[in-house]
């Protein structure tokens, strides 16, 4: 993977979906009726994200998984750059697919991840010389007096109604994380608009959004004409920050 031909190689990804039925079992087969309907068995797919340099020594690489193993701080950081690699996967076969089901992963759906030491065959083959399996994160749980499980019920139901902004503001800040600014920055521009447009006017939001049309504007003009700079793309981040927020106050009924 690499930011564009003559960049400096960034990794190596080798994806491989593992359990999947035969092709040849697949052609011809009709339904069927059944009677007793079980869960069916399903394919996983196994990522490697490998450094595109190895180390200097063995002892290197061991004291560099020993100093994962201790400080959190660091693992944490080396995970969340093998997921950003892995979402720049998923978005680049979506794009490329034409397919809209495919979305970002995150660390809380995977069924296993590890961070180990090998050689090149073998990390290709999912072997490590050496290898650490983190324990299963569950999803963090936010301290908040939102009740999320209530008012998904709620619009399912038809008793409340998601707004627009809701969802473009989710995907700005999705593209953000993932180091795609520009993307980030037009959906912001919409999200933005969307949201004013459904706030009553005397809504105590309003006063603080209104003036984020200057730099959103900006920031999707800027998008439009090439790349962000690092000080567009903070005021990006500030400006979908306090929308994120007048949506959380709206959902409390503040």
């Amino acid at each position: 993977m690499r930011a564009d031909p003559d960049a400096e190689l960034e990794a190596v990804l080798v994806l491989r979906t593992l359990g999947a039925p035969e092709r040849r079992l697949l052609r011809g087969r009709r339904g069927r009726v059944v009677e007793d309907v079980q869960a069916a068995a399903v394919p996983t797919s196994r990522a490697t994200a490998i450094r595109p340099r190895p180390f200097g020594s063995p002892q290197e690489g061991e004291e560099w998984l020993a100093v994962l193993r201790r400080d959190a701080e660091q693992r944490e950081a080396e995970l969340t750059a093998a997921l950003r690699i892995l979402n720049r996967a998923i978005h680049a076969r979506r794009v490329a697919a034409g397919d809209t089901a495919l979305g970002s992963l995150s660390l809380d759906r995977a069924l296993v991840a590890r961070i180990g030491l090998g050689r090149g065959d073998e990390l290709v083959d999912g072997r490590f010389a050496t290898a650490w399996e983190l324990p299963q994160r569950a999803p963090r749980a936010k301290r908040s007096m939102e009740a999320p499980e209530e008012r998904f019920a709620a619009i399912l139901a038809g008793r409340e109604r998601a707004l627009p902004a809701e969802e473009l503001v989710l995907r700005a800040r999705s593209d953000l994380e993932a180091g795609r600014p520009r993307e980030a920055a037009l959906q912001a521009r919409v999200a933005l608009e969307s949201l004013l447009a459904d706030l009553p006017g005397a809504n105590p939001s309003r006063p603080e959004l209104e003036p984020d049309r200057g730099a959103v504007g900006r920031a999707a003009n800027a998008a439009l004409r090439g790349s962000l700079d690092e000080r567009t793309i903070s005021a990006l981040a500030e400006a979908l920050g306090r929308m994120e927020r007048a949506l959380k106050r709206r959902r409390l009924g503040a």
